[in-house]
């Protein structure tokens, strides 16, 4: 576990820019991402059940900070259409300004600008 003021690059997949696009505003709406990046779509190759599968996705970065990542995962879940959609976290380091930038934006579903 990370301190909650840990920033994260949380990284996520859709089925498809659109979804993408509504999860992402959910988040920064909600307070549980400082900003989202949507990524242009690229092609899945996975296992599934058994089988390789192949088909086109979109994916996202989310900002956040390990202290609402289990309330960003929760709410991803709950609006993603996959049974097990991709979300994974990882620490992030850079700017100072910017990283306290993010902070600010996911401290009690506060809006922040950039």
């Amino acid at each position: 576990m990370h301190p909650p003021d840990t920033v994260l690059w949380v990284y996520v997949t859709a089925a498809d820019a659109a979804e993408a696009r509504r999860i992402g505003r959910a988040l920064v709406e909600g307070g549980l991402a400082a900003c989202v990046n949507l990524l242009p779509g690229h092609t899945a190759i996975y296992k599934w059940q058994g089988k390789v599968e192949e088909g086109p996705e979109a994916a996202f970065l989310a900002k956040t900070t390990a202290g609402v990542f289990e309330a960003l995962r929760a709410r991803v879940r709950a609006l993603h259409s996959y049974e097990l959609p991709c979300i994974l976290a990882v620490p992030a380091e850079g700017d100072p300004e910017f990283l306290a930038w993010v902070r600010a934006g996911c401290a009690g579903g506060g809006s922040v600008e950039a």
